[in-house]
Order: C-alpha cells, then sequence, then structure tokens
C-alpha cells in the first residue's frame, strides 16, 4: 500500500495551487498524479517540467496563425514523437497521469491536450482546451472568432466546427447542430481528469493493473481532490459518504450524509430525508 504520511501537506499543495489567481494546470496534474504514484517526488515533478520545457523548445516559431501552429504541433508531437492514444489507453489508469503520459507518449484525450497546451504554452502558441462531450481536443488562436481545432488523441488531426458538432452529437445522441463551445479553465480541466479517474475506477472493482490501490482507494482520493477544489458539484459529499461506508467508516460517513442532507433539504426534502435515512442505517451496522 503507498505510503500515506505526507498526505495532509500533499492536499494543502494542492489546495493552495487551485486557488491561485492564475492556476499553473501543469503543476495542478502532477500533483493530482502523486496520489497515485508515491515515487512521484519533488524532483520527479521538476523532471516533467523540464520536459515539457525541453519539448517546446522544439517547436517551430509559427507566427503565421492558428493552423500553422496547430500543424507545428502536430508535425512534433503526433508525427515525430508519436503522443497519441488507443482503446487500450482508456485501461490504465497511467493514462490520467500526466508524468505517465510524458513518459510513454500515451494517453487519454483530455491528458495528452494538457501536454499539447502546456507544450504550445511555453512555445508562444495561443493555445486553449476544448471540453467536448466525451472527448478533449485543443483549439488554436481565437475561439470565438478565427481558430483551428486538432485532436492530440489522433496525433493531432485537424477538426473543423462541423466535425466537432459532430462529435458533440454523437456524444449526446442528438442531431448534429452548431457548437462553438469556449475554452476550458485548468480547473475545470482537472476536475474533468479527476471525474474520469472515478469511472476508471469505479468501472474495475478490485485491484489496478499495479496492485498498489484497490477500487475503493482511487475512488476516495479522486473525490477528496475534487472537493479541494474552489468550485465543485456539492453531490461529490455525497459520493465521499458512500465511500466512507464501503470502507466500513460507518461513522464518518454517516455524518458525512447527514451534512450533505442540511445542504440540499431546502431544494429537494425527499432526496435530503432518503439520505438521512441511509445515514440512519449506517450508524445502525456498528450495532
Amino acid at each position: 500500500m503507498p505510503r500515506r504520511d505526507d498526505t495532509p501537506a500533499r492536499r494543502r499543495r494542492f489546495a493552495e495551487a487551485a486557488r491561485e489567481e492564475r492556476p499553473d494546470l501543469a503543476l495542478l496534474c502532477l500533483l493530482l498524479a502523486q496520489e497515485a504514484d508515491p515515487e512521484l517526488d519533488e524532483d520527479a515533478i521538476d523532471a516533467t517540467q523540464i520536459e515539457l520545457d525541453r519539448l517546446a523548445g522544439l517547436v517551430p516559431y509559427s507566427p503565421d496563425g492558428p493552423g500553422a501552429w496547430a500543424a507545428a504541433l502536430a508535425g512534433l508531437l503526433g508525427e515525430r514523437l508519436g503522443f497519441r492514444g488507443s482503446a487500450a489507453d482508456y485501461r490504465r489508469l497511467e493514462s490520467s497521469l500526466l508524468h505517465e503520459v510524458v513518459r510513454r507518449r500515451r494517453g487519454l484525450p483530455i491528458l495528452l491536450s494538457v501536454v499539447w497546451m502546456e507544450v504550445a504554452r511555453r512555445a508562444g502558441a495561443p493555445v486553449y482546451g476544448v471540453a467536448l462531450p466525451g472527448h478533449f481536443v485543443v483549439g488554436f488562436g481565437d475561439p470565438y472568432g478565427s481558430h483551428v481545432l486538432a485532436d492530440p488523441f489522433d496525433g493531432g488531426r485537424s477538426l473543423s466546427d462541423e466535425d466537432a458538432a459532430l462529435m458533440v452529437a454523437g456524444a449526446l445522441g442528438t442531431p448534429p447542430g452548431p457548437t462553438r463551445p469556449g475554452p476550458a479553465t485548468p480547473l475545470e480541466i482537472v476536475l474533468r481528469i479527476l471525474n474520469n479517474i472515478r469511472a476508471w475506477a469505479a468501472a474495475r472493482p478490485g485491484a489496478p493493473p499495479s496492485g498498489s490501490w484497490g477500487s475503493s482507494d482511487v475512488q476516495l482520493w479522486a473525490v477528496e481532490l475534487s472537493l479541494l477544489l474552489p468550485s465543485h458539484p456539492a453531490r461529490l459529499r455525497y459520493e465521499r459518504a458512500k465511500l466512507l461506508v464501503e470502507r466500513g467508516d460507518f461513522v464518518g460517513g454517516a455524518q458525512e450524509m447527514e451534512e450533505y442532507a442540511e445542504v440540499v433539504a431546502a431544494m429537494e426534502p425527499n432526496a435530503a430525508e432518503a439520505v438521512r435515512r441511509q445515514a440512519r442505517a449506517a450508524r445502525a451496522r456498528l450495532n
């Protein structure tokens, strides 16, 4: 089982980084990854940041507009260095950990997009993340004006707005329509990464391939980091409470449920009462 002695200090650092006026996306992703990888110490974090700096130094300067920047990043990261993803990457926790994605050059769409964004930003490109439903891509230029979209998961394949609309329609099961999503903020990106990790763990009861973590361990730290973000869904408190009960912390889980019920009681009294019944049932398991 990973050492947890430094958990409070790590959590404080993550919370402080999330509350910076301009949150550092790469740093937040690396602090997140520390929860899963006890070997990711300060030197390893610095090494990943240095590697992102090195990759940025390889990007040809492209002042000719968004299309040129997108082509430059695709040529370097997608073609020359082989950053991309496949269906198999969805089965690995490492695909959601930035240092592993930089090392393996494989990952989920959102983590590959983080690599693209961090490398492009360091190189001076006007880059931003685009959180499409079910997929994450990057944009270059003005998100509300002249821009180009690229899919890092597919090696940097160029996407038109129509391609993006089809992606959204496929994810939502609705007819294609005009779509021009705005840029995702660093904290929105981090929350989405944590959501992915929770979903990954929930679909895999038992221990991950590494054997270091159990499914509920991963779900719990992902929920707890999400709760440290300045803005997060209130329901995560209920999810944490259920995890605590599942892990045998009946008192802690019941207390969390009761606190969540108080939060939602004004708007959803029936739901609040149902949660209170669950809390009473959890406490009864102590007898």
